[in-house]
This record gives structure tokens, sequence and C-alpha cells, in this order.
């Protein structure tokens, strides 16, 4: 007598696929009978008004803004496009550590009071912890670099 091809697995995968046909198949007649007895689908629809708030009224043409597809920036605005006086290269501020044995340090930014890490190759002078410095901002691998740093 020959075994059944037929696993555990297979057959447990077969009767949940049954269970989710029928249980579809009660949904669809559900909706059926609600539909008959009040004439209204019950399907809800959601609209999303001008605010970017959800709700179940559809939203009036007359509130519809038009945008000219030639007012649509797309990325950011270069260097030479913004005011010359508005964006100072050179930036004053503290050495809060420097390791000489390392070869790096921090300064912190007097205007905005961010931290900019500064390596030895960036500097034009020696400078020590509490310093205060000018330098200039350079992206590097982890983020903003303080180059060219000039003690003051």
């Amino acid at each position: 007598m020959a075994k059944s091809q037929q696993t555990f697995n297979k057959s447990e995968k077969e009767k949940k696929r049954l269970k989710k046909r029928e249980d579809k198949r009660k949904k669809m007649e559900a909706r059926k009978l609600e539909k008959e007895e009040t004439g209204v689908e019950s399907i809800p629809f959601a609209y999303v008004d001008q605010f970017g708030n959800l709700t179940d009224t559809p939203p009036n043409p007359a509130d519809k803004v038009k945008v000219k597809a030639k007012n649509i920036v797309i990325g950011i605005p270069k260097r030479e496009d913004l005011d010359e006086e508005e964006y100072d290269p050179i930036r004053k501020g503290k050495v809060s550590f420097f390791d000489h044995s390392k070869g790096f340090g921090f300064i912190i930014d007097t205007e905005d009071q961010e931290k900019y890490f500064c390596h030895v190759s960036g500097l034009i002078d020696e400078i020590e912890e509490n310093d205060k410095v000018q330098f200039e901002l350079e992206k590097g691998n982890r983020g903003m670099n303080a180059v060219r740093v000039k003690v003051i």
C-alpha cells in the first residue's frame, strides 16, 4: 500500500486557503444584503481637504489652487544665488578640545554654538584649548569640518 503524497503542512495550507475564500464570500454576501436594505453602498470614501485633513465630503472645486509648472523649483538654490552679504564663509569660534598627540580637536562656533571637528591637516596656526580662532567649513566624511583654522 502506497503512502499518501499529501503532507500535514500541505493539508493545513489548503484548509487556510479554503477558509479565506469562504470568509471573502461571506463578506461579499453581507455587503450585497446591506446594499439591498439601505440602498447605499457601504464602502466609505475619504477625501483630503486643502489643509491636509481627512474628511468624508468631497473637496470644493472653487478652493482648488492652480500652480504653474514653471513656478515649481526642484532642488536647492546654488551658492552663487545667495546674497554675498548674507553668507560669510569665515566663521569665528573657540577651541573646546585639541589633542596634539592624536592630531584632532573640536571648535565651537560663536554664532550658532555648533561643535565642528578639526584635524591637524586643516590648521594654519598652532592652536591650544580655549584659543579664539577663525575658520571655514568644509564637508567631510561624517559632517562639517573646520579647515583653514587661524588664531585671532
